[in-house]
């Protein structure tokens, strides 16, 4: 896809109240997922070559001014990020009436349950690698989330 085009497409999803484009065209397929209120102003862009049967994950920023970049990366959070191993949607407790699994500021130790991840109809618990405190919850509960996409900050 001519990245003209592609620019075209981010700023039209940048610009409207949609959080989700998908086009797909003879050489490939390509996503646009708007960041949300949570999580750092970054957006995915997923390349589906269908010859290639491959996927690459490219981030793209988000369009802003020198100034607003400059400030998220001074805010962006420190700390281990715990990533999402699958591709699945996420889920911050194991019902949907029961409390999350953990908050912002709960104590958590190596081997905790931080959430689950639904793929293929199979619920996974994410467990923490690390001994610490949460500092950041990145998901959404009920959001798609991509292999490799931050859920967790722990310090």
């Amino acid at each position: 896809m001519d990245l003209r085009k592609l620019k075209t497409l981010i700023d039209l999803v940048s610009e409207s109240n949609i959080s989700e484009l998908e086009i797909t065209e003879t050489e490939g397929k390509v996503r646009i997922v708007k960041a949300g209120a949570s999580a750092l102003p970054v957006q995915y862009v997923q390349t589906l070559s269908a010859p290639q049967a491959t996927m690459a994950e490219t981030p793209v920023a988000a369009p802003a001014s020198a100034p607003l970049a400059a400030n998220m990366i001074e805010n962006a959070p420190t700390g281990h990020i715990v990533k999402s191993p699958m591709v699945g949607t996420f889920y911050r407790s194991s019902s949907p009436g029961a409390s999350a699994f953990v908050e912002v500021g709960s104590q958590v130790k190596e081997g905790d349950t931080l959430c689950i991840i639904e793929a293929m109809k199979i619920l996974n618990e994410i467990e923490s690698d690390k001994s610490g405190t949460v500092t950041h919850i990145f998901g959404e509960n009920g959001q798609a989330v991509e292999y490799g996409q931050p859920l967790f900050t722990i310090e």
